[in-house]
């Protein structure tokens, strides 16, 4: 026992210990509350898992145990909701007679057969005639060839002078008609020209019926040119609806 009254540095005496009243006696605390009632929980629960396995769960031989009250033990009647003994009791598939015999079910109609397809006539075929070949004619004679003596050499001629070479002449330029026109390009030959011209009477005929050309060569640069023109418009509005309809698909003009 320790002295309540020893100071830090007061030496242990050899005197008997008395006794401490204050300080609890070994092995008299209080019992474990909550160990004691889990252990009788898991008791409880052990012990009601047994006996439900032993009342619901039947053997693999057992017979299973009936659920509710036995049929014989029922003491009120049947409602009338209740199932009859035969359901198919008093059920007739088919009318029957007062004597009980049954009637002749009433079928419908089988359908029509459907008529045969009557057969192709055949069409009457024209005979065909055949003109006679013309005999054939007679092969023309070849004609002989005939032989011709070889002429004679002769002494040799000399060389005539050789003749100035002449000057090509201009080509000669058409006179435009009268009224507006419209020039449709320079070509560098007189069948362009042409070619150019029909070109564009194609594109517009409407105005291009009963109208003129005129092909004009010029010289430029030393080459030259033939400048074509569709001529005999009117009036200079027909000459530009012409030359817009060139235009549209394409072409170079201008009225003049």
């Amino acid at each position: 026992m320790s002295d309540p009254q020893r100071g830090a540095y007061t030496p242990h005496s050899d005197a008997p210990l008395s006794f401490d009243a204050r300080q609890p006696v070994r092995g008299g605390g209080q019992p474990p509350i909550t160990l004691i009632i889990s252990a009788g929980i898991l008791v409880v629960l052990v012990a009601a898992i047994f006996f439900v396995y032993r009342g619901g769960v039947r053997g693999a031989g057992d017979a299973p145990q009936p659920v509710g009250a036995p049929v014989g033990q029922i003491k009120d009647a049947a409602p009338q909701t209740a199932q009859t003994a035969d359901p198919a009791s008093g059920l007739q598939i088919y009318k029957t007679d007062e004597d009980g015999q049954p009637t002749q079910p009433n079928f419908a109609p089988a359908p029509e057969t459907p008529l045969p397809r009557p057969a192709p006539q055949a069409q009457p075929t024209m005979p065909v005639t055949s003109a006679p070949l013309p005999p054939p004619t007679a092969a023309a004679p070849q004609a002989t060839p005939v032989l011709r003596p070889s002429p004679a050499p002769t002494a040799p001629v000399a060389a005539p002078a050789a003749a100035p070479t002449p000057r090509p002449t201009p080509p000669q330029t058409i006179a435009a008609a009268a009224g507006a026109a419209v020039q449709i390009g320079a070509f560098s030959s007189q069948a362009q020209a042409d070619a150019g011209w029909t070109a564009a009477a194609r594109i517009s005929p409407g105005l291009a019926a009963g109208k003129g050309k005129s092909v004009e060569a010029i010289e430029r640069d030393g080459k030259t040119l033939f400048r074509t023109a569709v001529t005999g418009f009117e009036t200079r509005a027909q000459a530009d609806s012409f030359c817009s309809a060139l235009k549209a698909a394409g072409k170079t003009c201008f009225v003049r």
